[in-house]
């Protein structure tokens, strides 16, 4: 029977389009407007559910050239949830909130969203329910903790805490990124300034030296001899790149066991490895104190940290707690077990579950943690500065002295 209804409301929400529609409210006033139903009479039903009088009632058309729609980013979900939260806060009806929060919204792919949202919760549909039918933005955490809310009777508040939640997620991603952008991005300006500087600046100084009639210094000819290749064979270095990227992509996509190297290699790179064993730490802690909160059991709760943690060795570690906390090990002895959480992190959950404030000293670690990548990330990029510095000197400068050395040695001759 629940296999019946999931498909009927997939069914629905496959064959659901906007309409466009004509009419008066309860006042007499002309209005019109849009609304997303499955076929013109249920758009009409919902109209006059509104009080509206639908007089004319059509399945909007769909533009010769539609513009590509902006992607659902998780900061536009992490949004949402914190407005659905303040509205629901004040009082105001969960079908309304929905009408309010979309009103709002800039990007129309999320706008969307939420209207087929608030057409599934007004067929019936629970908030748990509805936000199940689009996983590709609300992962299994979020469905379950807006499902406990709605148990309880305390949607708001769980809501809330979902909204807490992202928004602490996001804010590690954006400082994790923040720490690799900007070393990436300037090792792709000097790569391309080399580029440049062999493909033009080179050959002209190449000209000048066939003239000399000497033999060149061999830094010279090294140099000489690397931007002859890249005028011949310029095509195999982008192709190689190019073929590199898409591989490397492929791979990650389609191996578990490289994505997992990757996981394990990540952990052991110079400062950056620090950097993401500091934030998986944040995430497990942060994740774990917000299902805990909600009142989700501690063995059903690990299911969702073990994928909020985005690290294999982590992920595995924390299937291996829940296997040790199912048959009555304490949660600290088997994160100590494990060898791969920090001693704070685990004395701070000791003294948790001694005094029955489990989730309130996971928020802590979670808290330490976060301020402790985002001093990293500014450790990094105060240390980064000078050092890229470095190499644009060397690579730079060193084109520069390759190119100068015949004509400072010919100079000394006369």
């Amino acid at each position: 029977m629940a296999t019946a209804v999931k498909k009927s409301t997939k069914k629905q929400k496959e064959t659901s389009s906007t309409f466009t529609w004509e009419g008066i409210d309860k006042k007499g006033k002309k209005i019109k407007g849009e609304t997303t139903a499955a076929s013109v009479s249920v758009a009409r039903a919902t109209l006059r559910q509104k009080g509206i009088n639908a007089k004319k009632v059509r399945k909007k058309a769909a533009p010769l050239f539609a513009p590509k729609k902006k992607p659902i980013s998780p900061a536009d979900i992490a949004i949402f949830a914190r407005q659905l939260a303040t509205m629901m806060k004040a009082g105001v009806p969960l079908v309304q909130s929905f009408e309010i929060v979309a009103d709002g919204l800039e990007n129309p792919s999320m706008k969307e969203l939420v209207l087929q949202l608030k057409t599934e919760v007004e067929g019936g549909n629970s908030l748990e329910s509805a936000l199940a039918q689009h996983p590709a933005h609300f992962d299994d955490l979020f469905c379950s903790l807006v499902g406990a809310g709605e148990q309880a009777g305390a949607l708001e508040t769980m809501l809330d805490r979902v909204a807490i939640y992202k928004e602490k997620s996001e804010a590690l991603k954006s400082k994790i990124k923040k720490a690799m952008k900007y070393p990436i991005s300037v090792v792709v300006v000097a790569f391309i300034v080399t580029v440049i500087l062999l493909l033009k600046v080179v050959p002209t100084f190449q000209d000048l030296f066939d003239g000399f009639g000497a033999e060149l210094p061999a830094f010279t000819q090294f140099v000489i001899g690397i931007s002859e290749w890249m005028q011949e064979y310029w095509y195999i270095l982008i192709a190689g790149i190019a073929a590199t990227i898409f591989g490397l992509k492929q791979a990650k996509q389609r191996s578990v066991s490289f994505r997992n190297t990757l996981d394990r290699l990540a952990l052991k790179v110079p400062v950056a490895g620090d950097i993401i064993f500091k934030a998986t730490i944040a995430r497990f802690a942060r994740t774990l104190s917000t299902t805990f909160a909600a009142g989700v059991p501690l063995v059903e709760a690990l299911d969702s940290v073990a994928g909020a943690t985005g690290n294999v060795i982590y992920r595995n570690a924390v299937m291996q707690i829940k296997e040790d906390v199912s048959s009555g090990t304490q949660l600290n002895f088997s994160m100590k077990s494990t060898e791969v959480f920090p001693p704070m992190a685990v004395q701070m959950v000791a003294i948790g579950e001694e005094s029955g404030a489990l989730d309130a000293m996971l928020d802590k670690v979670a808290t330490y943690y976060e301020d402790e990548v985002d001093n990293a990330v500014d450790g990094l990029t105060a240390m980064m500065e000078p050092l890229i510095m470095a190499v644009l000197g060397v690579l730079v400068g060193g084109l520069i002295i390759a190119m100068y050395l015949p004509i400072f040695q010919m100079g000394s001759v006369v």
